[in-house]
């Protein structure tokens, strides 16, 4: 059982949103440091000043892109000498870049989605497994998406980064699972989430919209029983089960009388701005 009391917990993507719930839940339960990544300052600085008003002061901000490499292998090396070993995990951040069919992408918007959404959990990934491995304990959570098990019309860039990550994240755990020690992953596979992220979406019949603290509250939860899947909402577990039992395009027909196939139709997201910080280079502490 990973417990999160006295760990060292580091949260990508945790400037606001899920992310910043989980950080708080974690707080919450007792983490001997929280470590924030993002690539908002403005995000991590109004994140911080809420958690020490809170009454939290073991809260670590960073400003990084989880895509590049030199952010990411900076960052790692100061939070190991700084803070110490990781002991969880989560890799948070993530993007959609927009919604529209596949030939109106841009080499520019797959590109920035593989970068984020595959590359940069690896990276960040890779700077602290070796430290866990030494110490022969530590839990990598993954929140990967609901489209991991569905294709996604006006949204297949982000499916596709999605489907990546669980196909890693998979082959993670059985890797860790061969090692000695006390090693987790967690997969977790949301449909969507109730925040600036995925605004003007949808929601699907049977997956209504899900309410952040409550979502936070789940993952923690599956993160401390080393819970190897979560499919939220719960409904979402009968998707694996109808696409072994029905044919591809019977399936496609339940799908899409359910709204999954137009759910993206009337997608925002987040306005650029908001994603993208003045400087990479700038750390908050």
């Amino acid at each position: 059982m990973s417990k999160i009391k006295e760990a060292n917990v580091l949260v990508t993507g945790g400037g606001n949103g899920i992310g910043k719930q989980m950080g708080l839940k974690c707080l919450q339960d007792g983490c001997a440091n929280l470590v924030i990544w993002d690539i908002n300052k403005d995000n991590l600085d109004k994140t911080k000043k809420d958690f020490s008003n809170r009454g939290f002061k073991n809260v670590h901000t960073f400003l990084v892109d989880v895509s590049d490499i030199d952010d990411v292998e900076k960052a790692g090396t100061e939070v190991l000498l700084e803070i110490g070993n990781i002991d969880i995990l989560i890799n948070n951040a993530g993007i959609v870049a927009g919604t529209k069919s596949f030939w109106d992408y841009t080499a520019k918007d797959i590109d920035r989605t593989v970068d984020i959404n595959i590359k940069g959990v690896m990276y960040v990934t890779r700077v602290f497994i070796k430290e866990m491995l030494k110490q022969k304990k530590g839990h990598v959570v993954n929140i990967v998406s609901a489209s991991a098990y569905l294709g996604l019309p006006k949204g297949s860039v982000y499916a596709s980064s999605k489907w990546g990550a669980m196909g890693w994240s998979e082959s993670l755990r059985l890797e860790l699972e061969r090692e000695e020690g006390d090693l987790h992953v967690t997969a977790v596979c949301p449909s969507y989430i109730d925040t600036g992220m995925f605004k003007g979406v949808k929601a699907p019949l049977l997956f209504p919209l899900l309410e952040p603290e409550n979502t936070a509250e789940r993952i923690i939860k599956a993160v401390k029983s080393n819970q190897v899947h979560l499919l939220l909402p719960d409904t979402l577990n009968l998707v694996p089960v109808l696409k072994g039992i029905f044919s591809p395009k019977i399936f496609d027909v339940v799908a899409d009388w359910l709204g999954v196939y137009t759910s993206m139709n009337s997608f925002e997201g987040r306005a650029e701005k908001e994603r993208i910080p003045e400087s990479k280079k700038q750390k908050s502490k």
